[in-house]
């Protein structure tokens, strides 16, 4: 394991069908956008319109480098079906050397 230099982030967004939520993942990685997609189901509890809601969604965490956060939030925004999209970042803190190396080549493709 190394620590990351700062330069990758694992960011996150929901969507509440997996269909569609494969093609967004599929689509940002086709963009150069992330290296990876990842697509799995979560259950959310949230505020939204004044209620509590409870509601099957799929979660899709991508990596990607810290400098395209801007336009990977702009493309989420863009190709989202929700009003207000959740997305977020965390730093990716320490990984393997080969990996982290992997995911920044796989960003810096010309897209």
């Amino acid at each position: 394991m190394v620590t990351n230099s700062g330069d990758l982030l694992l960011m996150t967004t929901t969507h509440d069908d997996e269909a569609k939520a494969r093609t967004l993942a599929a689509d940002v990685v086709r963009a150069r956008l992330a290296a990876c997609a990842q697509v799995y189901r979560i259950q959310s509890v949230y505020w939204w319109e004044g209620e509590v809601q409870d509601a099957a969604e799929w979660r899709i965490d991508f990596k990607t480098r810290a400098e395209l956060a801007d336009a990977l939030t702009d493309f989420v925004n863009e190709h989202h079906d929700y009003g207000t999209p959740e997305v977020i970042a965390v730093p990716v803190v320490t990984g393997s050397a080969a990996y982290l190396e992997w995911v920044r080549a796989e960003t810096e493709k010309k897209r």
